[in-house]
């Protein structure tokens, strides 16, 4: 027994032990090379969330208990003990068994500590039962789960075993420095390699063996940023302009790279090739967008979005604000306490007074935070404050259902008191129709009449680059008449972002027109600018290019394939790779790479409705099915792929299974109208035309503004002899046409 824990071990050891030679190859020296002459930068890096971001397994780095405790959670009883000198889990695999996992590594450490368990093939996965590092006086000292309202079992893509829980790939690159996952496809193996296992100084600033060279040689001075490939100083200087209550930049700010740099890690994006030191972060990574459920229609955090992309949004980063204006870059914590740290730059007397808070100046309402910085919990106990420092707006929480800091606190009242409460105060806001997050949500509800706000968004350049580059892209999702040239007109912006998003935005436009407006954007200097055009010309008709045409869109094709080959152990990865190669005509490639994504991820949706596309198109129905019925058996929402499997039935000629399935899909659509529309005009075709008619009706309710419903709608009145509602929906159509700016 003994001797088989000490292999164990020593397998640990082997797969994750000791930082790399090539680091050392690459510049990288370790962080206590810097304490010499950082001396208080160091002591304030250590014991931060950065430092202690991944620590070796001892007594001291453990925080939970590991007496014998046990939790219970669907079902499973885990255990948390010590043996050999070492803490243990015994928990279900990825089987449903019991099974004995050493713990590798010790992940984070307040307000929460989870254990990263290897599970072999080099990966190391991360415990979802983690403990509460919390004083017990606040409800800590404590195992709980993180998924605690559901009941995550093997199988699930959210256990602890599934892809969504893997160290490798979805937490190694933010919690040690210079990580290189080295992810074998063809073994789905790990040979994972790191320098430091913290967030160390080279984490940020980057390689430090040309700094501590010219450091020693006393020639810093003369040397572009010291010796490193950037500088992350942005603080810069403030002043109050005279009579100003706001402090103003006294210079511009040269440049986007210290926030870009922390972004890296705290923002919602994928990962693009290697990481490089001083590059705009769209040149490494792509950024998600304001979209559903990542984020409320006005642009608040929702999902886990890491305070960069709201951040962006806010008017301190208009300003010229950097990360560093607000918090210590080393220990993390804030520059100033409570509300000092916005007095830096708006006057006390102004606005930390009860004449602008309205509320007690010791109270929680009192605190500049409380109100233009909500927070919202993420995994169970951490609290994280919206970065995009907004002024709270019940008005748009009754428009949009997005939360405001009003009824946050007040948690006892409506949002009608809320607007109600301000307008006591006497403050006035502007009118919330002509907000973007209104037509941010009437975009998201497929109300066409949301196209001239969008456009006016889009055109407004005094919008932030991510809210002018979320609406270009749901502006494409229509595909209004003057796309190609709304498109068009963005394809040489100076920003990245929008830039992007406006050739995302081309896909409604034939094969030939998208190409002739991309073929510029092929050697885009920026990466993920690249992967887009070469997702949207995967479909460019090659026999019909010139021949001085095809070598650099074959090289962007080469370029493309190899970047996403990186990471191919994601499963979204090869859906986009799958995608890819059906725009390319080669089907084979593309079922490969989504069987491939069901091998990462069974329960994957989207790879399963398309895998049963490519099986049906190769007249392969019964795989398709099969996979399908499958898939809605696992699902544990499976409105789509009941869809799905409607649609290939109808296809088949089996009409009372598919209209079967497709009322199943209905049934269960709580977001969108795609499937109730789809249901009713089934419905109608298998000689059902009033329940048909019905249904498309409450979906006019539930759903207005979108001219398909209403079409339908008029089609039907009139062969359902009703010409007093044909009449009134033909009328309802002209006017979402008008107020949509299409007549």
């Amino acid at each position: 027994m003994i001797q088989r824990h000490l292999k164990a071990w020593a397998i640990i050891s082997c797969l994750f032990g000791a930082a790399q030679a090539a680091g050392a190859a690459e510049g990288y020296i370790g962080s206590s090379a810097c304490a010499g002459c950082h001396e208080q930068s160091y002591s304030d890096w250590l014991g931060s969330h950065h430092d202690l971001a991944m620590q070796p397994v001892s007594p001291e780095t453990v925080l939970g208990d590991f007496n014998d405790a046990t939790f219970d959670y669907a079902g499973i009883t885990s255990t948390f003990y010590k043996r050999d000198n070492g803490f243990w889990v015994r928990t279900d695999n990825a089987k449903g068994q019991l099974e004995d996992f050493p713990v590798a590594w010790v992940f984070g450490v307040y307000p929460l500590q989870q254990y990263l368990l290897p599970t072999g093939d080099g990966k190391l996965q991360a415990l979802t039962i983690a403990w509460d590092a919390r004083p017990q006086s606040e409800g800590g000292q404590r195992w709980y789960h993180l998924y605690p309202d559901d009941a995550i079992t093997a199988g699930d893509p959210l256990h602890w075993t599934g892809p969504y829980q893997n160290w490798n790939t979805r937490c190694a690159e933010c919690h040690s420095t210079n990580v290189k996952k080295n992810y074998s496809a063809s073994q789905h193996s790990f040979d994972t390699q790191w320098d430091e296992d913290d967030v160390g100084c080279e984490a940020c600033h980057g390689p430090g063996a040309q700094h501590a060279e010219l450091a020693e040689q006393k020639v810093l001075a003369g040397a572009a940023h010291s010796g490193f490939e950037m500088s992350l100083a942005a603080r810069g200087q403030w002043a109050w302009p005279e009579g100003a209550s706001i402090a103003r930049r006294t210079e511009p700010a040269p440049d986007n790279t210290q926030i870009d740099n922390c972004a890296r890690c705290h923002a919602r994006r994928s990962t693009l090739g290697d990481y490089h030191y001083g590059a705009d972060l769209l040149d490494t990574h792509r950024l998600a967008l304001i979209e559903s459920p990542l984020y409320w229609p006005d642009g608040q955090i929702r999902d886990e979005v890491y305070v960069y992309g709201s951040f962006i949004q806010s008017k301190m980063h208009q300003a010229g604000v950097a990360c560093s204006n607000c918090h210590n870059p080393h220990s993390n914590a804030l520059i100033a306490e409570g509300n000092a740290v916005c007095g830096q730059c708006h006057l006390a007397s102004t606005y930390d007074t009860t004449s602008h808070h309205h509320h007690a100046g010791n109270s929680a309402g009192g605190q500049c935070v409380e109100c233009h910085m909500p927070d919202q919990v993420y995994m169970g106990v951490d609290a994280r404050r919206d970065h995009s420092m907004r002024i709270p707006r019940p008005d748009l929480s009754l428009m949009t259902g997005s939360p405001n800091a009003c009824t946050q606190c007040h948690d006892d009242k409506s949002d009608s008191w809320a607007v109600d409460a301000l307008r006591d105060w006497g403050v006035r806001l502007d009118s919330p129709q002509r907000h973007p997050a209104v037509a941010i949500h009437r975009a998201e509800a497929q109300d066409i009449r949301s196209l001239p706000s969008l456009k006016a968004i889009i055109d407004d350049t005094s919008n932030t680059p991510l809210l002018r580059a979320s609406a270009l892209e749901r502006y494409g999702d229509f595909a209004p008449p003057d796309l190609s040239q709304t498109a068009g007109m963005l394809l040489g912006s100076r920003d990245n972002l929008v830039r992007s998003s406006a050739v995302r935005a081309s896909a409604a436009l034939p094969p030939q027109q998208r190409y002739l407006m991309l073929r510029t954007l092929v050697d885009d200097p920026v990466l993920s600018v690249r992967m887009v055009v070469a997702e949207q010309l995967a479909d460019a008709p090659l026999q019909e290019l010139r021949p001085q045409d095809l070598p650099p869109l074959l090289a962007l094709f080469k370029e493309y394939e190899d970047v996403l080959g990186e990471h191919a152990d994601m499963p979204s990865v090869q859906l986009q790779l799958a995608n890819y190669w059906l725009a390319r005509g080669d089907v084979k490639r593309a079922e490969t790479a989504l069987q491939e994504a069901l091998v990462l991820n069974p329960q994957f949706e989207a790879a399963l409705i398309n895998l049963a596309d490519v099986l049906r198109a190769q007249g392969r129905d019964d795989e398709a099915r099969a996979l399908l019925t499958a898939g809605i058996s696992q699902s544990p929402a499976p409105g789509t792929l009941h869809h799905s499997l409607g649609l290939l039935e109808f296809r088949a000629g089996n009409v009372d299974a598919a209209v079967a399935q497709l009322g199943r899909a209905a049934a269960l659509e709580t977001e969108g109208s795609r499937h109730r529309y789809v249901y009713a005009i089934a419905l109608h075709d298998t000689g059902k035309p009033a329940e048909g008619f019905a249904l498309l009706e409450q979906l006019n309710q539930d759903r207005p503004g979108n001219p398909e419903v209403l079409s339908a709608l008029i089609t039907y009145a009139g062969e359902l002899g009703d010409p007093a509602k044909q009449g009134r929906y033909r009328g309802q159509l002209q006017g979402v046409a008008q107020a949509a700016g299409l007549r």
